[in-house]
This record gives structure tokens, C-alpha cells and sequence, in this order.
């Protein structure tokens, strides 16, 4: 006993220089004296209170027992199999695994998957899938060979799957084929591969679509606080896909839909897959879960697994759309393993690589050639700010990432304003490009006409009269935003959206009173659905003679 406690001493701390070994050596050590002290301490509770004191075979037995379980790792030569000297908090470091790699799955004796991240010189660190309770110091960890990947496809619509692609609503696991599994982190095709975004993406929503146009392909982000109606806007894209699974079984412009939950509550991500189910959404969605109770690197491998999901589709010819909710909460999770692996701090603790983390995984969101098939990966990421700080680190790296971003303000969402979008802050770089033609001619000057209220707005209080282009400005702006207020779960198709904006900008609306301009809007679309009139053709052309009925009708 008093061998193995100078051993473990040792380890820990050595008294003298001379006495100094290897990092790897140390380790090892003190899994051996530990194991050793463990197991004595049961033969002297148990065997020896029967047996006397010089017994030495009893001893002797036992030692040559943990000899024996010790050096079997040794004998493989620490390549496929190691020994956990420490574990905490999800981390676990480990000796031998000479030969595994980076992102490689790795089995420990107890049944728990981790993923090895760190390659250090005589350590290995492993983040744990599971409850590193199940695991203690001197456990065998063992090799899998294979980097972590996760089966893709059609079967997984209407699902809901954890970051490693096991179902987890309960019904039976999908069949896969060896060849439906790909690697979770690959590299976002090259610079050929890709062309311009052009092909319009239709979430539903006015303001969205008028002013802030999404492109098949492109990177939107949704970034704002905390209950502002970041999910809303990606939950009612969804929604909006519905009408072009509905019209036709092989419709070329259907786009299937993945939505990532990170570090949500159980409760949420159940409630919004029955929201899903209730909207006949969820047969051409895909859920990925890796909630709050999960741990930490299953939060980070959440994304990488929905995005790898969604590639199926883009290479296959296929449109899809992936929404990561969100990729703060990916963040955090990432930095708390980056820190408990020992990996240095930056900024706000981050480790450096933090923007790499995002950009590998939304530079895979594009629109392919049309020699690889003209696919598409329309990504929205959603970012949470606090107090609106859009120059927070996380929010400036995927702000410079993506391709324009839709700010929600609490100020407005407070005032009843929904979706509450600030127009001088939200931008997509793809613009008009984006946009059907019917939307091009009718919303052209709508965001011109909301800054410019925006600005007079900012600054009426301070004034006393008010000249009469003013008054008109402040008047028009009013309307135009009550416009474009909506409701949640009810996306608008294109030709209500034109017949709105055309109302509002056109002067329809001018002398109707505030508190009558959303009843107005019903009748529009009412009239809209009544009359059979084509304002929008299936080329998305407009008719200016019907637009122009439908309005008078309604408005009569």
C-alpha cells in the first residue's frame, strides 16, 4: 500500500527533480496505483478481515490480477485502445488511441460514445455523448475506425433525430442502406461548383419578401433578442413551402425543409413539432434535437448533422432549407469543451477557431450548377443578441459570413409591430435578384418609403409645424406599417402580397382611417379570392389591369 500511494504521489505532484517522468508515463501511473489502492482496499475489508495478516498470496493474487487487466493495453501497443486517466464535465482525457484520429467516435467500456477532439502528444481529449457518470478514471476506451457520420435520405422526413441520426418521437428507426451514411463535417463545394443565386425562396411573410428578398441558396440571418420573434419568421417559411408539396407529387421547385434545435427545452421542441404536424408540415420536414439536457458535444454536432441532411437534397437535384436555432446556443457549447479541453481563450472566451466553426458549416448552403444537378441549401441561421448588441462577437462573425441578415427589435415587437423587423438594419446582398417580377415592379419604392417615415417619425416630437409633404410621409408610413403587421402560421401567397403593397404605396389606403386599415386588408383578400381574377401569372408576371379591379372592388 505504501508502494502505490509513493506512486500516486508521484503522479501528482514529485517531490524531487530526479524523481520527474514523462507526462504520458505519469498518467499511467496513476491509473495503475489507483486501481491498485481501489482494489486492496476491497481485499482488506473483504478477504482479509477472514485471512491473516501475512497472507501474502492473497496480495500477491490480486496485484497480479490488475498486472495482468493494466498491461493489456500496453500489449496492444495503446493504438486502438486506451485508458481514461481523468473525467469531468463531459470531458474525458485519455491515454494510448495512438491511432485514432480527429472526429473519430470511440467506445468506452461502459457503453458511452464520445468524439475525440484533441490529439495531444501523450493524451487524448474525448467529449462524451453521454453521462460521464457511466465513466471513472482507468475505464477502457476503445476505437470505432470511423470518423462520426449519419445516415441522410428521404426517410427521414416527418422525424425527429438526435446529432447522431437516431430517432428519438418514438417510432421505429428508419432502414438504411451502407451507403445512405456520410461524413458530418465535409468540405462546401468550390467556387465552379456553385451559380449565382437567382431562384426566389418565398417564406409567407410581407415585409420579408417584399423588402428582404430570400434566394434559393442564399445565407439569411435572423438575429435579435430573446422573444422577438426569431423562430416565427423560420417556423412560417416552413409553412409556406406547404402549397408546392400540396400542387404537384414531383414539383422540380418543392423545397424540403430541416429545422436544428439547439439548447432548447424538451417541452419547446414538442410543441413545435406538434405545431408542425397540426400545419400538415412535418411529411416534408426533418427535426434535429440536441437539447438542453444534452450534453455539450451533441449541441455542437447538431448543426453539422441537419446541414449533412439537408445535403442530400441539394445533391440530388433537389431544393431544401435548413434553419439553425440557433447557432449562439452551438457557440457556448463549444466553447465550454474548447475550455475544459484546455485549448486557449480569446475573445470573450471563445476559442480562436470559433468563426471557422460557422463558416465551414454555412458556406455549405449553396445553389449548385446545373452540371451537378442545380440543387439548392438555403441556410437561416438564427443569432441571439442581448440588449440588441449586434457588435457581440458571435453576432459580427456570422453577420460578416452570411448574405445579409433580418434584425428583429424588441422595441418594435414590445409596440405590437409583428413581425418586428427593423428595415434600416435588415439587408439581403442577393436583392432583387431574388425577387418574381411582379414583386419587382409593385415593391420597388417600399423600403425607401418606410426609412424615410422611420427618419420624420424619429424626430417629430421635437417639431411644431409640420409641412405637407411631411404629413404625408408620417401618414403613408402609419399605413404601410399596419400593412405589413401578420400574424404567425399564416403565410401570404405572392399574389396577396402584391395586391397588399400595390394597395399601400399606390395611395388606395390614404384616407382610411389607422384603426380601419386592418379590415381593409381582409377585404382585399377576400376580394382577391372571390373575383378568379389572375394578378399574378404561374411565370410570376403581373397583371396590372386586374390588380388594379381587385383593388377597386375591394375598396368601393
Amino acid at each position: 500500500m505504501l508502494l502505490c500511494l509513493l506512486l500516486y504521489s508521484l503522479t501528482v505532484k514529485p517531490l524531487f527533480p530526479i524523481f520527474q517522468v514523462p507526462p504520458w508515463y505519469r498518467s499511467y501511473l496513476r491509473v495503475f496505483s489507483l486501481k491498485i489502492i481501489t482494489q486492496l482496499n476491497t481485499v482488506n475489508s473483504r478477504t482479509l478481515t477472514t485471512l491473516p495478516r501475512t497472507n501474502n498470496d492473497v496480495i500477491s493474487s490480486t496485484v497480479n490480477d490488475i498486472i495482468e487487466t493494466v498491461q493489456t493495453v500496453p500489449s496492444e501497443d495503446f493504438r486502438d485502445a486506451g485508458l481514461v486517466t481523468s473525467i469531468g464535465d463531459g470531458v474525458a482525457k485519455v491515454i494510448g488511441l495512438t491511432g485514432v484520429q480527429a472526429g473519430e467516435q470511440v467506445r468506452f467500456a461502459s457503453g458511452v460514445f464520445g468524439i475525440a477532439l484533441n490529439l495531444e502528444r501523450e493524451l487524448v481529449g474525448v467529449a462524451l455523448f453521454g453521462n460521464d457518470d457511466e465513466v471513472s478514471e482507468g475505464d477502457r476506451v476503445f476505437r470505432s475506425h470511423q470518423i462520426i457520420s449519419i445516415a441522410s435520405g428521404p426517410q427521414l422526413l416527418g422525424r425527429v433525430v438526435d446529432s447522431l441520426g437516431n430517432t428519438i418521437d418514438g417510432n421505429a428507426a428508419p432502414i438504411h442502406a451502407a451507403t445512405d451514411y456520410t461524413l458530418l463535417d465535409v468540405k462546401a463545394p468550390g467556387i465552379i461548383a456553385r451559380e449565382s443565386v437567382r431562384q426566389p425562396l418565398q417564406t409567407g411573410i410581407v415585409a420579408v419578401d417584399s423588402m428582404i428578398p430570400l434566394g434559393k441558396g442564399q445565407r439569411e440571418l435572423i438575429i435579435g433578442d430573446r422573444q422577438t420573434g426569431k423562430t416565427a419568421i423560420a417556423i412560417d417559411t416552413i409553412l409556406n413551402q406547404r402549397a408546392l408539396h400540396v400542387s404537384a407529387a414531383h414539383n422540380p421547385n418543392r423545397v424540403f425543409c430541416v429545422y436544428v434545435a439547439v439548447g432548447q427545452k424538451r417541452s419547446t421542441v414538442a410543441q413545435l413539432v406538434a405545431r408542425l404536424r397540426k400545419e400538415d408540415a412535418l411529411p416534408f420536414t426533418t427535426v434535429v434535437a440536441a437539447t438542453a439536457s444534452d450534453a455539450a458535444a451533441l449541441q455542437y454536432l447538431a448543426p453539422y448533422a441537419g446541414c449533412t441532411i439537408g445535403e442530400y437534397y441539394r445533391d440530388t437535384k433537389q431544393h431544401a432549407l435548413i434553419i439553425y436555432d440557433d447557432l449562439s446556443k452551438q457557440a457556448v457549447a463549444y466553447r465550454q469543451m474548447s475550455l475544459l479541453l484546455r485549448r486557449p481563450p480569446g475573445r470573450e472566451a471563445y476559442p480562436g477557431d470559433v468563426f471557422y466553426l460557422h463558416s465551414r458549416l454555412l458556406e455549405r448552403s449553396a445553389k449548385v450548377s446545373a452540371d451537378l444537378g442545380a440543387g439548392s441549401l438555403t441556410a437561416l441561421p438564427i443569432i441571439e443578441t442581448q440588449q440588441g448588441d449586434v457588435s457581440a462577437y458571435i453576432p459580427t462573425n456570422v453577420i460578416s459570413i452570411t448574405d445579409g441578415q433580418i434584425f428583429l427589435e424588441k422595441e418594435l415587437f414590445n409596440r405590437g409591430i409583428i413581425p418586428a423587423i427593423n428595415v434600416g438594419l435588415s439587408v439581403s446582398r442577393i436583392g432583387s435578384a431574388a425577387q418574381v417580377s411582379a414583386m419587382k415592379k409593385v415593391a420597388g419604392s417600399l423600403k425607401l418609403e418606410l426609412a424615410q417615415f422611420r427618419e420624420v417619425e424619429a424626430f417629430v416630437s421635437f417639431a411644431g409645424d409640420l409641412d405637407e409633404s411631411t404629413l404625408q410621409t408620417l401618414a403613408r408610413g402609419v399605413r404601410l406599417v399596419e400593412l405589413l403587421k401578420q400574424k404567425q402560421f399564416s403565410p401570404r401567397s405572392v399574389a396577396e402580397q402584391v395586391t397588399l403593397i400595390h394597395a399601400g404605396l399606390s395611395g388606395a389606403l390614404d384616407k382610411r382611417p389607422v384603426d380601419k386599415i386592418r379590415s381593409a386588408t381582409e377585404l382585399l383578400l377576400v376580394e382577391l379570392s372571390l373575383s378568379g381574377l389572375t394578378v399574378v401569372d404561374a411565370a410570376g408576371n403581373l397583371n396590372s389591369e386586374n390588380l388594379e379591379t381587385v383593388i377597386r372592388n375591394a375598396l368601393a
